[in-house]
């Protein structure tokens, strides 16, 4: 796949950036400071790299004012360079969606006669879509995708191979759903009964609101009666757990392997690091920043920054680390009797 090139003076325009060099250089795509060539675009945003900038061989470099100085060949000036290459980066996406004159629907595809096929609509190898399915313009399904009953899923959404959405789910419009995705599984319930579990019936569904972006093989369960919800913009990861009745407020990103229990509801403009695990019925404020692999038990009801676990050491000092935790019943003990004898002796 081939695409245009783009002078300097052109992408400026697109960033309302301020150009300079050569305004008439063309520009092939984007690379890194260390692995960029002569024809391609880099950006320097985080001033680690910026050891790097005099040694690129980029055509031209997106640089803030404050770097401008340092940069030896072409440059774009923008205040917030990352924000520039996000903006960029859309130029060279292999994995845009086709022409819209191209789209089609493959004849391996099963569709229920009932369901319901907006304009330009692409429908990919193996698909498979259920009774009562909405799906709106210029939208995309690939391959080997499997769409559930009732489902409604909004335009310009896209959702790569391999996909399975159950039954009664709905996806706003401008939504990217990832491959080996799952939307719309039964919910952890059960029930005891003489020692044995009896299965809940889950008969909530589950809603993502627009622009949201959901990674490979991340899991949302639907919910036990009302639904689970996906609020507008939010951002997920790869490998995600989100179980029945969560909802997740807007501009929320939650990075890989990360796993929230049942009814608990996350605030808007949230920050999950990695590996983080949030337990049930909890609710999170908005701003709150979970650092990674942190484990919330219980609500955090003001915005800030939290964290659990300890960094890493060398083995043998961790060991040492815990030999002393294991001490810390009989040190506050020790401490309170101490402190006791003290108050005591003051007062005689």
């Amino acid at each position: 796949m081939s695409f245009r090139t783009y002078t300097l003076g052109e992408l400026a325009e697109i960033l309302d950036a301020e150009v300079r060099g050569d305004a008439s250089l063309e520009i092939s795509g984007l690379a890194t400071l260390q692995n960029s060539n002569n024809t391609q675009l880099s950006f320097l945003a985080n001033p680690a790299y910026e050891k790097y900038l005099s040694d690129t061989k980029a055509a031209a470099v997106i640089v803030n004012s404050k770097s401008l100085e340092k940069c030896l060949t072409n440059a774009l000036v923008h205040e917030n360079p990352y924000m520039a290459y996000a903006t960029l980066s859309h130029l060279w996406d292999k994995n845009s969606l086709k022409d819209k004159s191209t789209f089609t629907v493959h004849p391996s595809a099963i569709i229920h006669p009932t369901a319901k096929l907006g304009s330009q609509v692409q429908i990919e190898a193996g698909v498979v879509i259920g009774e009562g399915v909405a799906i709106d313009s210029g939208s995309l399904i690939g391959a080997n995708t499997v769409i559930g009953d009732d489902c409604v899923i909004g335009e310009n959404t896209r959702l790569s191979a391999n996909v399975s959405v159950y039954h009664g789910v709905s996806i706003g419009k401008n939504c990217i759903i990832h491959s080996g995705v799952v939307l719309g599984s039964d919910g952890f319930g059960f029930a005891p009964l003489n020692g044995e579990w009896l299965k809940i019936s889950q008969l909530g569904g589950v809603v993502i609101e627009d622009s949201v972006e959901i990674g490979a093989n991340t899991t949302i369960d639907r919910g036990a009666l009302d639904n689970t919800v996906i609020e507008k913009g939010v951002i997920l990861d790869n490998q995600i757990q989100v179980a029945h009745n969560v909802r997740i407020g807007q501009n929320t990103a939650i990075a890989a392997c990360s796993a929230i229990a049942g009814s608990t509801v996350i605030g808007k403009n949230c920050i999950i690091g990695g590996a983080s695990g949030i337990a049930g019925h909890l609710t999170i404020a908005d701003g709150v920043h979970i650092t990674a692999m942190t484990m919330v038990i219980k609500s955090l009801t003001e915005p800030g920054v939290y964290s659990s676990g300890t960094g890493v050491q060398t083995n043998a000092k961790w060991r040492k680390s815990i030999a002393r935790l294991r001490q810390l019943d009989k040190m506050a003990d020790r401490i309170k009797r101490l402190e006791l004898a003290m108050k005591t002796k003051a007062a005689e």
